[in-house]
């Protein structure tokens, strides 16, 4: 393994040498004795042997696109044998282009976390202050990340729960009237926090910013006393990063991108020049993301557009070559890092709640 380096943007402290742990990860999931039921009973399948054709992870897409199957597997048979024992959880997907799929996690999801949390830093977020979180809680990643998150730094999390689901259906299916109504009942429950709590740093998903600002005393409230604005989604235009710096001129500014499967990507903060477009990197190597072309899974040229597809490679979870429903700019490393970024993040088939779910 090699010494640990830190790059710009990758979040401090955070240096893990990317074939050694995807060594690690497939000998654990393809070892009878550390294995899940799910791999052990696939193996057999493949025509390759993961332990030994697997070099390197552009040999990952030749791992099949399970995500079909595994919206139907009992997540027993997803458990590891190696982690009997450990406390586990269950997270679901999005659940937007169908039933959702599960992934199993011992800790990898906090981990992640302690990582974005290293980034928030770099992007000045405040520690020992109190958070708001508006959005899903169980059975998503992002509600156990953000409580976690906010305990970690040494403050209270003051939470909002939404259903992204449900506002997917009822946009779907045309009743906007009814969606309406929800982000109405969504924002008075934020109102009641933001107007009788000491709120200093809030994570809001960045379609409904614009809804808060239109109650003045509430976008009054959170302009003096937001410290830091964490908006979670797919990328906003550089307009619209550019009107929440003027919106909100106390507040640090960052985004968080991800799902299920990837789990969280945060924005790199080293960006520069008069617009700071917004370029998200993973928890790599636990979580790889590729930008590809849909057909052939192989990635595009630097500033060309392809497809997200995600690998999750921890001790808990193995989920290669996933293909997500997003698009998005395949971006150079930073100097010193090894990691493309992604960038201009778009739902396939738009709408404000067609992207998967943390």
């Amino acid at each position: 393994m090699t010494s640990p380096r830190t790059a710009p943007g990758a979040g401090p402290g955070f240096a893990v040498e990317t074939r050694t742990h995807l060594r690690d990860v497939l000998d654990w999931h393809f070892d009878p004795a550390t294995g899940s039921p799910f791999w052990l009973s696939r193996a057999g399948f493949l025509d390759f042997d993961p332990r030994r054709d697997i070099a390197g992870l552009a040999d990952l897409v030749r791992f099949p696109d399970l995500c079909r199957e595994l919206r139907g597997v009992p997540a027993e048979d997803l458990i590891p044998r190696g982690m009997a024992g450990r406390r586990l959880e269950v997270f679901d997907s999005g659940g937007t282009s169908g039933r959702p799929y599960r992934r199993v996690d011992a800790g990898a999801v906090e981990d992640n976390v302690d990582w974005c949390s290293g980034v928030l830093d770099e992007h000045g977020f405040p520690e020992g202050v109190n958070w708001l979180h508006v959005g899903p809680s169980g059975p998503h990643v992002v509600g156990r990340a953000v409580r976690y998150f906010a305990a970690r730094r040494g403050g209270l999390c003051f939470t909002v729960d939404m259903d992204p689901r449900w506002l997917a259906k009822l946009v779907a299916t045309g009743q906007q009237e009814t969606a309406d109504d929800y982000v109405e009942h969504l924002l008075d429950q934020i109102e009641a926090v933001v107007l009788t709590q000491d709120v200093r740093c809030a994570s809001v998903p960045l379609h409904l910013v614009d809804e808060l600002c239109a109650r003045p005393q509430v976008y009054e409230t959170l302009a003096e006393r937001l410290r830091g604005l964490l908006w979670v989604g797919t990328a906003g235009s550089n307009e619209t990063m550019s009107l929440l710096r003027t919106m909100f001129p106390a507040a640090a500014i960052s985004g968080w991108y991800g799902d299920t499967v990837m789990g969280i990507a945060a924005e790199r903060a080293c960006e520069s020049g008069p617009e700071r477009p917004c370029v998200f990197r993973p928890y790599h190597p636990a979580s790889v993301i590729q930008v590809v072309d849909a057909a052939s899974r192989e990635p595009v040229g630097y500033g060309q557009r392809g497809r997200v597809l995600r690998h999750l490679l921890t001790r808990e979870a193995f989920l290669p070559n996933l293909l997500g429903r997003d698009t998005a700019l395949r971006v150079p490393p930073l100097p010193g890092d090894d990691v493309d970024g992604i960038a201009s993040v778009a739902a396939v088939g738009g709408g404000p709640f067609a992207e998967e779910v943390l």
